[in-house]
């Protein structure tokens, strides 16, 4: 019976699709991102109610749940919005149509344009192909995912619920479990295959591309412009690297896009639905991640040029009350459905905090700062920092010979702020995870990385030039500009300065790649037979950044499709050697442990907060794993049902018979090191 899940699942893909068709305009975006929030929602919701039930674990409520919230956003979609639906289509025609448009589009593109695209789709369909090969044929290996993200997934199977129950790392019982929904749904109708953990990821990476696709064709009106801020978001260097990992900000970043593309086609088109599915996707996005909150004043802005905006000033009162109202409605839905059940309120209830345990705050939040004075001093520090960390040729670096580049060209910079501004970046390490440096250690830039030559040659300047008033144009980029200043000073205010930080500046970039609208309208337009300076200069940074997505693929330490840096292929290492890729010092202890015990065995685990725990559910993720020391609760006894028991030496002290699996405690040069565990045979 397997293999009807994968059917079952296919079947809710097209029925999602259904829907969209019966809320969106004649747009194949619309029907794509509508189909996409659709089908987020509808899985968030199933799985909520599974997780009460404790049936988290139960494919046959997976495989009919689904359909029950699809089903009612059909009937109210069909009621309320489809009744204004003039246009008669089928998605079918709209992509043939749609291919055909694009077609002619592109063959009546200037030569240089022609290039220009021609190199950005091709090394785009490489990446793609390339990402695509990975997810089928590796298994997920992220950080974090590895202590808490993936693992806790296994213990809510294992348990039937979401409900807190003492994990190890802190984040397991306190993350919200939007997201956890999804991948479990995922795995299970796909017949239990880990590497679909990160379907929702990638699917994620294409969503940012397709909302900023639609919000620049609304601003603009100019499919030329709206084709590059599309294909320009796909080949940020930061925004590449999670399409392919585990990592959460990728799909709070596609939130953020499909709700300021919600946004702007209210603005555009003037249909309450988009407001309403604004209102849903707030909520979704609220209850994915608590760093949503940065985007909120940007969105806000957003907001008031979309929907509160009257440019004619006519009846503008009574305008605002209707749409007040039905956001008002909107909002509070998303938040109900969405948000509430997330996981906030027993976080409240457990530590007094929606967010997490006081060590989690201090931490991660702005309590690490200590005093507001300090706060703001810090928090400027980090406005530059974050700043200088943008000005790199990230992608391009992972290369030897690109870094040697990046870092002569980062020499000016180095000496300025040094010898003329002397605010010691560097040497001042308070409200700092990582101290600053110019120079970052490799494993920081090469996995999580900025925006690349894309993001401070062209996105950046075109911002300063509008916010200054050089570049005059329409009021929707000085909104956009201020929404993008207002999300990177809280990036860099509510949280000490963190070196894996590319990862948020995801969702910065909703806000800051559609400004490359610009290079496309007005006076400069590169679209026209002049500006020949102009045109050699975008084309020289489209090439850099071209080369720069390539290097992120080809030479993503994490994930290496092709051997590199004296390293394997990821397709040649062992499923276990790629888990622990970012831990090499436990590697041997975890193949150890993985040979002694059996995949079907129950392991006692006695680690710590930063220890691997999800390679330690076996090969085909069958084991059973009971945590007895949770994080700040103390060691509790060994169950009675374990058979053996996994310990840190630091947590238990070892006894004769124990046997020693096989840490390297004299391994240099890795971020955190190990622990010295160790196996014990209960019976």
């Amino acid at each position: 019976m397997t293999f009807l899940y994968p059917i079952i699942f296919a079947i809710f893909i097209g029925f999602v699709f259904r829907v969209s068709a019966r809320v969106c305009q004649k747009s194949l975006i619309d029907i794509i991102i509508i189909a996409y929030v659709v089908f987020c929602g509808s899985v968030i919701l199933t799985g909520f109610t599974l997780s009460e039930i404790n049936k988290m674990n139960d494919r046959r409520f997976w495989a009919v749940g689904v359909f029950i919230p699809a089903y009612i956003f059909y009937i109210q979609f069909n009621n309320f919005f489809g009744k204004d639906r003039n246009e008669n289509f089928t998605i079918f025609q709209i992509i043939g149509s749609r291919i055909q448009a694009v077609w002619n589009w592109f063959g009546n593109l200037s030569v240089f344009l022609k290039f220009i695209f021609g190199g950005l789709f091709i090394t785009l369909a490489i990446i793609e192909i390339t990402n695509f090969i990975l997810i089928c044929y590796t298994p997920p290996n992220e950080w974090d995912s590895m202590t808490g993200h993936l693992n806790r997934l296994l213990y809510y199977l294992q348990h039937g619920t979401m409900a807190h129950f003492g994990g190890t790392n802190w984040n397991i019982d306190t993350y919200p479990r939007s997201a956890c929904t999804i991948q479990l749904y995922n795995y299970l109708m796909s017949g239990k295959v880990e590497n679909w953990f990160k379907a929702i990821h990638h699917t994620a990476y294409w969503m940012i591309g397709f909302s900023v696709f639609g919000i620049a064709r609304s601003i603009s009106k100019n499919l030329t412009a709206s084709f590059f801020c599309g294909l320009v978001v796909l080949m940020l260097p930061d925004v590449l690297k999670q399409a392919i990992t585990t990592e959460s900000d990728v799909v709070l970043a596609s939130y953020l896009g499909c709700l300021v593309y919600f946004l702007f086609s209210f603005n555009e088109k003037k249909r309450r639905r988009y407001i309403y599915l604004a209102g849903l996707t707030f909520g979704i996005a609220l209850g994915h991640k608590i760093t949503f909150v940065f985007s909120l004043p940007p969105v806000f802005l957003i907001l008031l040029y979309t929907v509160f905006k009257d440019d004619e000033k006519s009846n503008f009162l009574h305008i605002t009350f209707a749409h007040f109202k039905h956001l008002f409605v909107a909002f509070v839905l998303g938040f109900v459905l969405f948000t509430l059940p997330a996981g906030y309120i027993p976080n409240i209830q457990e530590y007094h905090h929606p967010i997490g345990p006081p060590t989690a705050l201090k931490h991660q939040s702005i309590d690490r700062a200590g005093t507001k004075a300090n706060l703001i001093k810090q928090g400027s520090r980090n406005v530059l920092r974050y700043s200088i960390d943008l000005i790199n040729l990230d992608g391009f670096r992972n290369w030897d010979e690109g870094e040697k580049v990046n870092r002569a060209m980062k020499k000016p910079i180095m000496w300025f702020e040094r010898n003329v501004l002397k605010i010691r970046l560097e040497a001042e390490t308070d409200f700092t995870i990582v101290p600053f440096t110019y120079n970052k250690r490799f494993e920081f830039y090469n996995m999580s990385p900025y925006w690349g030559i894309f993001g401070f040659a062209l996105i950046i300047p075109l911002i300063i030039l509008v916010l200054i008033g050089v570049i005059r144009n329409k009021a929707v980029y000085y909104y956009l500009g201020l929404a993008f200043v207002l999300h990177f000073i809280a990036l860099s205010y509510t949280a000490a300065y963190d070196p894996w930080k590319g990862r948020y500046m995801i969702s910065t970039a909703i806000f800051a790649v559609p400004f490359l609208t610009l290079l496309f309208t007005g006076k400069y337009s590169i679209e026209k037979p002049n500006h020949l300076v102009l045109k050699t200069y975008v084309g020289f940074v489209v090439a850099i950044g071209i080369v720069s997505g390539l290097l992120a693929t080809f030479l993503n330490y994490r994930c290496l499709p092709i051997s590199a840096y004296g390293r394997k292929s990821a397709f040649d290492m062992t499923r276990m050697e790629i888990l622990t890729e970012a831990r090499p010092d436990i590697t041997k202890a975890y193949e150890n442990f993985n040979k002694l015990v059996p995949q079907n065995a129950t392991v006692a685990l006695a680690t710590i907060n930063d220890d691997y725990e999800y390679p330690l559910w076996g090969d085909k993720l069958t084991r059973k794993l009971i945590v007895i020391n949770p994080f700040e609760q103390g060691l509790r006894p060994i169950p009675k049902e374990a058979d053996y028991l996994f310990f840190a030496k630091s947590v238990i002290k070892p006894q004769i018979g124990d046997i020693r699996l096989g840490t390297d405690t004299t391994m240099v040069n890795v971020i955190v090191k190990g622990e010295d565990y160790y196996l014990r045979k209960l019976r």
